[in-house]
């Protein structure tokens, strides 16, 4: 059994081993042994061989189907080499062959495709290098951060090319943003320096408040005379007045105008020290501004000096215009009064003040004014529709009216307010959307709040008539 031969057309069995014939100069391989009949060795490496060859159809679909097909280069060339030693029986020249016509339709669409990446990568570096000069920090990066995103969205470049190619793109970026730590690190430097300059600065007036201060407390509650005639002993056998001490009120005194001549030289110095941090600079002026303003009261107070608080002209004008919307509120004639508050609202809205200076209460004054103008106009014109004869009722009667019909208008707007917060749901999405929606609840709240106002002011008036 040993010494027979069983001889297949691409293999064969010999001493109960199974070879694969050469083939491509290459020489005859054992592939596996005989288990139990050597036809059915011969037949079980034979149907192996259509393993092979699925796997090579199976790539080959696979790459007809692949957008990028350069990628399957490598597993084309693997795949190659697997087959030369995958133990089958079969005819594996066209196998080969096929992956041998494939991979150089490969190698070709990856050669062209590293020429469009080459001009798109040039494209770009010539871009990055146009720009990386530029001293407009923030925006610059922005662009550069884009090209390198299209860089490394770009596919590789010739070998030869690449490390070339990558070195310079790199060199243009890191320049470009050396420099620019470098410029954050001096402007850190310069901020810092002029922090430290300012603590200095706070440091001298919070120093001479404390020296204000315990000057303050050493003067006594009742001064007849703040100062003592003191003697000491003379040698030559008696005693001689010693001059005069600086009373506490002289030194509370002498502390004060040099605090306050401190104050005025430092605060020159305050402002030539330059810009920082908007954060920073807000926490150091409300310490500067709350020392020297504990030196100028006191310096005012001794001196018996009102000082004039000085008020924003925009905010002068939005006090004037809460006053007028107040008495608006209060006219015989409240349409005219609503033409007039819709006038001041758009007047309001022109004036521009910085966020810091608003006076809070001013504003509250003036909506609160024009809410009341509008409800009150409302009011009458719902009334003169359904009473026309409403001027002729006696003042009392005027009055139960105006009750039974804002009563009537709270409870509707409630009911609509209660549906409204029931539907609404936040989108968590859109942001902007569920702040609109918002508003406008918080819209219908105030409406409702100025018209239990008003409703209130009907009744008490109205017990006045009773």
């Amino acid at each position: 059994m040993e010494q027979a031969q069983l001889v297949d057309e691409y293999g064969y069995v010999k001493d109960g081993k199974v070879f694969l014939s050469g083939y491509l100069g290459y020489p005859d391989r054992q592939i596996g042994e005989v288990k139990r009949t050597e036809q059915e060795a011969l037949d079980y490496f034979k149907n192996r061989f259509a393993i092979a060859e699925n796997k090579a159809h199976q790539l080959e679909q696979e790459i007809e189907e692949a957008q990028n097909k350069g990628s399957y280069l490598t597993k084309l060339v693997q795949l190659r080499k697997k087959l030369l030693s995958f133990d089958a029986i079969g005819n594996f020249v066209p196998l080969l062959e096929r992956l041998d016509a494939l991979e150089k339709v490969l190698v070709e669409l990856i050669h062209n495709n590293q020429l469009k990446n080459l001009e798109i990568k040039r494209a770009l570096l010539a871009e990055a290098e146009a720009i990386a000069d530029s001293t407009e920090w923030k925006e610059t990066a922005d662009l550069l951060q884009e090209v390198k995103t299209k860089w490394i969205k770009t596919g590789p470049v010739d070998r030869e090319q690449d490390a070339t190619i990558e070195e310079r793109f790199q060199a243009t970026l890191d320049g470009f943003f050396q420099r620019r730590r470098d410029f954050f690190n001096e402007q850190n430097k310069i901020i810092q320096e002029r922090i430290d300059k300012y603590d200095k600065i706070i440091e001298q007036v919070e120093k001479a408040v404390r020296t204000i201060i315990y000057a303050e407390r050493s003067r006594p509650i009742n001064v007849a005379n703040g100062t003592s005639e003191r003697s000491a002993y003379n040698r030559e056998g008696g005693y001689t007045p010693r001059p005069h001490p600086v009373s506490p009120e002289e030194r509370y005194t002498r502390a004060l105008n040099e605090g306050y001549q401190l104050v005025r030289t430092l605060n020159n110095e305050w402002r030539e020290v330059g810009e920082i941090p908007l954060k920073r600079s807000g926490k150091l002026l409300k310490r500067f501004r709350k020392a020297t303003k504990t030196i100028f009261d006191k310096y005012n107070l001794a001196r018996g000096i009102e000082p004039k608080v000085r008020i924003d002209p925009r905010v002068e004008q939005q006090m004037k215009m809460a006053d007028e919307a107040e008495k608006l509120a209060k006219a015989e004639d409240i349409t005219v009064a609503a033409e007039r508050a819709k006038t001041l609202l758009n007047q309001w809205k022109e004036i521009k003040i910085p966020f810091k200076l608003v006076d809070k209460a001013v504003s509250e004054r003036f909506r609160s004014a024009c809410d009341k103008i509008f409800e009150l106009n409302y009011l009458a014109r719902v009334i003169s529709r359904k009473y026309p004869a409403f001027e002729l009722k006696s003042k009392s009667e005027q009055l139960r009216t105006k009750i039974r019909e804002m009563e009537y208008l709270v409870r509707r707007e409630k009911s609509d307010l209660s549906l409204a917060m029931s539907n609404m749901e936040p989108t968590g999405y859109n942001e902007e959307a569920d702040k609109m929606a918002m508003n406008k609840i918080n819209t219908q709240k105030r409406k409702i709040a100025m018209k239990e106002v008003i409703l209130t002011e009907f009744q008490k008036e109205l017990s006045t008539l009773d």
